[in-house]
C-alpha cells in the first residue's frame, strides 16, 4: 500500500491564470511524522513563533492552515507569508485546538 495518495486537479483562477490543486491523503502514521518533521525543520524560529502567536487565525474545525512563500519553496526553503502563497491545509482527526497545538509542539512546528 502506498503511504501517500496524490490527486492533481488543474483549475483556472478568476483572471484565467492556471492553478494546480494537489491533494494528498496520508495513509501511514510514519509518513505523517516524516511530513511534520520536514515542515518543522524547514520553518525558522521566527516563523514558528509567529505561527504560535497567531494560531487562532490558523485553526478551524480540525484544520491547520499555513501559507508558504512560493519563491522560498522553489528554493527548497519554507517561509510563512500572506501574499500570493502556497496554501497548505492539514486536517486532524482531533478537533480541539489544544490537541492540535500539542501535536504541532510534539513535532517541533510550535515552540
Amino acid at each position: 500500500m502506498d503511504k501517500v495518495a496524490f490527486e492533481k486537479t488543474n483549475l483556472r483562477g478568476h483572471h484565467g491564470n492556471p492553478i494546480t490543486l494537489l491533494k494528498a491523503k496520508i495513509k501511514e502514521k510514519n509518513a505523517v511524522k516524516t511530513i511534520f518533521e520536514k515542515i518543522s525543520s524547514g520553518l525558522n524560529s521566527v516563523d514558528k513563533e509567529l505561527l504560535k502567536n497567531e494560531i487562532d487565525r490558523h485553526l478551524d474545525r480540525g484544520n491547520l492552515y499555513i501559507r508558504l512563500d512560493k519563491q522560498s519553496a522553489y528554493l527548497n526553503e519554507l517561509k510563512i507569508c500572506s501574499t500570493d502563497p502556497i496554501h497548505l491545509r492539514i486536517h486532524f482527526k482531533k478537533h480541539r485546538p489544544e490537541e492540535i497545538m500539542d501535536i504541532c509542539r510534539e513535532f517541533g512546528m510550535l515552540p
